[in-house]
């Protein structure tokens, strides 16, 4: 049995620092790389127990700790808890987790939902407090964390306590008992808040030395591997490389994984089975993500680990895939479970509802978990560019209900040539800014066909015909009216306060020229017909739109799209209906 590195995944509220504190320690500067600033795919760095002790050797004597850890491989995940929700990944494959909150912003919704899931697969975790150098009156020292913090003015000092006491109290709303990590009495009954700085590095040595104690301590019997055990894994990116071809850049998290071996890999079809011909690790504190990462060959590489793998014959596995290692009698067992895993995402999960596509398994079950928090039905889930066919199934889908006639595609394009329309198509490379397209796309629609709705019911009015302006008396009387309250429009019917239909407005003249409408305040000739000036109507009488029960209820219904007078006016009509009929209109 041998031990391996503890799996670290880093977690947080978006624009908090994750990505920063990682490159702090590894000295590189993965964050600008990334699209819009986020970290959007899930990195590995290999942070060799040599760092460490360059980075807090002093403090581990002081505490008498000897580090017998091989290192800790960092899981470097978007910001969002859906990512943690990733099979094997993040929040699932993490044998400890650091939660990273902006000191001076708090614990953030998404920061909940991290410390939910982390709480859900019972993960132990730590709590990086970063931004300490943009407390107002911050004075950067090159010392240890706490002797810096004593040197700070009396102000900052209370400044600091203050704001990590918000932590810990907001921490226990969720049922977490916390402490700044140099007061904690028992680390497992209390969960580690490091204040820390990306920026400056204060806190750095400190964070990584609880992380590795605490692994150390208390995950000991976790990390034992067995170098015979079957290899486990998952597929981060599927690369094109000079001299190798495509190759499979991925985490081990179980077993042992060695050339020759034969592996069972993921696909959008069958499980694809084939021998590795080569194996590469990356060189330590290379980040897998980046293209210039050195890398060297191996015979062999055990977990806990990031490795590249060349294996004819995978050209057609797909980021996010689950990797198993199997002997010739297994193979058949390992591709059903594997089959079975990729179908619990790929599979059409509801009758009706969205469709989405997305580059990797891992960032397509993101997306779904994003949606199904929202309560969203999602018809079909697949990986890869949007198809003709994704186009026809939106389309069909937008039949019964027009907000689900859009393909969201996450880190994916509209494949050339393929037409949209009729169908909203929404791409982005980033996660968040995808979902917040779609809930403005589908307001903006549902406002859209809700005032069309509007436009074919009868607008509420009330008019008063004016004395002295009765220019012809039937056929059709042509008379001046005041539009008191509400919108009139050609074609309007209208009644007497009795409640009964009379007449129809035929037209409507303003200034000698036809209108088809007239506003609240406005003096205008309207024809109408079937009535006569001084029998059924006189000059001075109040008419009102004859609104049916139908539309009457269709306009309570999108009454936030009417205006307090069109409101007023249709109180006064259901009075004068409910006179004859108590119940019209509820």
């Amino acid at each position: 049995m041998a031990t391996r590195s503890p799996i670290c995944t880093v977690v947080g509220h978006i624009d908090h620092g994750k990505s920063s504190i990682l490159d702090k320690i590894r000295g590189t500067a993965i964050v600008a790389g990334e699209a819009g600033q986020i970290t959007q795919a899930i990195g590995a760095s290999i942070i060799p127990a040599s760092v460490i002790l360059a980075h807090c050797a002093d403090l581990l004597k002081k505490l008498g700790i000897q580090l017998t850890l091989p290192g800790l491989l960092f899981i470097d995940t978007p910001g969002h808890a859906a990512f943690t929700h990733l099979r094997k990944r993040g929040g699932n494959l993490a044998d400890i987790a650091i939660v990273v909150v902006d000191i001076n912003e708090g614990i953030k919704s998404q920061t909940v939902e991290c410390i939910e899931i982390l709480k859900h697969y019972k993960t132990p975790f730590l709590l990086a407090a970063n931004k300490i150098d943009l407390l107002p009156g911050w004075q950067t020292k090159k010392e240890a964390l706490l002797a810096c913090i004593q040197k700070q003015p009396e102000s900052v000092q209370r400044l600091l306590d203050t704001k990590l006491y918000e932590l810990v109290g907001k921490l226990s709303q969720y049922g977490f008992n916390s402490e700044r990590f140099d007061r904690v009495d028992d680390f497992t009954k209390q969960i580690a808040i490091v204040p820390v700085s990306a920026k400056t590095g204060e806190g750095i040595a400190e964070l990584l030395m609880v992380m590795a104690g605490l692994a150390q301590k208390y995950l000991a019997g976790e990390l034992e591997v067995s170098e015979k055990g079957a290899a486990k894994g998952t597929i981060l990116e599927i690369k094109e490389d000079k001299g190798l071809g495509k190759t499979m850049d991925a985490i081990l998290y179980d077993g042992m994984l060695k050339e020759g071996d034969t592996i069972v890999v993921g696909s959008l079809g069958e499980p694809i089975v084939a021998k590795v011909k080569a194996l590469f690790e990356p060189l330590p504190l290379e980040e897998m993500r980046d293209r210039k990462s050195k890398f060297k060959r191996i015979k062999k590489v055990t977990a806990a680990t990031g490795v590249k793998i060349s294996a004819p014959g995978t050209e057609e596995a797909v980021a996010g895939m689950p990797l198993r290692s199997a002997k010739a009698e297994d193979v058949e067992r390992v591709k059903e479970e594997i089959q079975k895993e990729v179908e619990e995402v790929l599979l059409e999960t509801d009758p009706e509802g969205l469709v989405i596509k997305a580059d990797s398994l891992g960032s397509l079950e993101a997306l779904m978990t994003l949606l199904r928090e929202k309560h969203i039905q999602i018809r079909k889930a697949s990986i890869g560019n949007i198809t003709k066919k994704d186009i026809a199934d939106a389309d069909s889908c937008g039949e019964k209900d027009p907000l689900m006639a859009v393909v969201l595609g996450f880190n994916v394009s509209l494949l050339p040539g393929v037409q949209s329309s009729p169908v909203k198509v929404l791409t982005d490379a980033v996660i968040y800014t995808l979902i917040e397209k779609f809930e403005e796309w589908q307001d903006t629609e549902r406002k859209r066909q809700e005032t069309s709705e509007l436009d074919v019911v009868t607008k509420p009015c009330k008019i008063q015909l004016m004395k002295g302006y009765v220019f012809r008396q039937s056929n059709p009387a042509v008379v001046g009216v005041d539009v008191l309250m509400g919108t009139l429009k050609v074609g309007t019917t209208l009644m007497k306060k009795d409640g009964h239909a009379l007449t129809t407005v035929k037209g409507i003249q303003m200034d000698q020229e036809n209108i088809e409408k007239a506003e609240k305040g406005k003096q205008v000739a309207v024809s109408l017909d079937r009535v006569m000036v001084g029998r059924q109507i006189v000059e001075g009488d109040v008419l009102y739109s004859y609104v049916s029960e139908e539309d009457f209820r269709k306009m309570k219904e999108l009454k936030q799209h009417l205006n307090q007078q069109d409101k007023d006016v249709l109180k006064e009509i259901a009075s004068i209906m409910r006179k004859e009929n108590p119940m019209w209109g509820v």
